[in-house]
């Protein structure tokens, strides 16, 4: 008989506090942006190569991350009209990962709605201003989406293409200019828009968004960052589309396609990559000598004036 006693106490004890997670709106919340992401995820592998999912997954452990260290201090209040409004929207996105429908508007809009859906069913319209760093990411995402997916984006192929021949030339290689076109002794090579490096650039600007948004800067570096992580792009391809020029020269179809199209574009990708990692990493360890020698400095004074 006390065994049972005992059983049913820790069942009603169990289902109690099962019922109350269920009315903690924390827990829904986190449940809803969970869903949420997982589908934003699968929208942008439908609709995109692999390397937009890893922008997308960074992206969204940012914001997890900027949640988590001010979850404290958000207010979680909001009211009918603008709880009515996030469902609507969180609906919507819901409904479009269903129905699987095939738009680039659907493709771009999900991330955006997402958050702003989640926040006025959070903290409402007043409530927005808590997670203003958050949906300024979410923004971007967005744009970035669009840049990626236009059918004619900047065309910096001249540019490349002049690059490109200053690098051969400088490598003791016998190459002329025609517009676009690069032209070796033993074969020709024309650079389109789409070789052009832009994808590269729009990628190294999105990781320099999500840069200068997680750490510390100065008004200065904010602005110099995402100058090097375009500068870096254009370079990086630029010697991307020498060596394919080499490769047609030298009757290499295999090779050319690898560099082209196969996994040797994405090696280039993450060669680019690394060096912005670099240059980052210089940054913010001149920002800490900086922040250091301003502490030392600060108490060499006050122990030189005690009073």
């Amino acid at each position: 008989m006390i065994d049972k006693i005992k059983y049913l106490a820790k069942v009603m004890i169990k289902n109690y506090s099962i019922a109350k997670s269920l009315k903690n709106p924390e827990l829904w919340l986190l449940g809803i942006g969970s869903s949420l992401v997982a589908i934003n995820l699968t929208l942008a592998l439908r609709h995109s190569n692999i390397t937009n999912l890893y922008i997308f997954f960074l992206y969204f452990i940012t914001i997890y991350s900027l949640l988590k260290e001010k979850r404290y201090d958000l207010t979680l209040e909001s009211g009918i009209i603008s709880s009515s409004l996030g469902t609507l929207l969180l609906v919507l996105v819901f409904i479009n990962s269903t129905l699987q429908i095939n738009s680039v508007a659907i493709f771009l809009l999900p991330p955006i709605m997402s958050g702003f859906g989640l926040a006025l069913l959070a903290s409402g319209y007043q409530g927005l201003k808590q997670y203003r760093k958050e949906l300024l990411i979410l923004g971007f995402l967005t744009i970035r989406s669009l840049l990626m997916v236009l059918p004619y984006k900047i065309d910096i192929s001249l540019l490349t293409a002049k690059l490109s021949t200053a690098i051969l030339w400088y490598t003791g290689f016998q190459v002329s200019r025609s517009g676009v076109i690069l032209n070796l002794p033993t074969g020709s090579v024309e650079v389109y828009y789409r070789c052009a490096g832009t994808d590269m650039i729009i990628d190294l600007l999105s990781l320099a968004v999500l840069f200068i948004f997680i750490f510390n800067l100065s008004l200065q570096q904010k602005f110099l960052v995402p100058i090097v992580a375009a500068t870096l792009g254009f370079i990086v391809n630029g010697f991307r589309v020498a060596l394919m020029a080499i490769l047609v020269a030298q009757g290499d179809k295999q090779a050319f396609e690898y560099w082209h199209q196969g996994d040797g574009s994405l090696i280039f990708s993450m060669i680019s990559t690394l060096f912005f990692g670099c240059f980052c990493w210089f940054l913010l360890s001149r920002n800490e000598r900086e922040n250091q020698n301003t502490t030392d400095t600060q108490g060499d004074a006050l122990e030189t004036n005690p009073d």
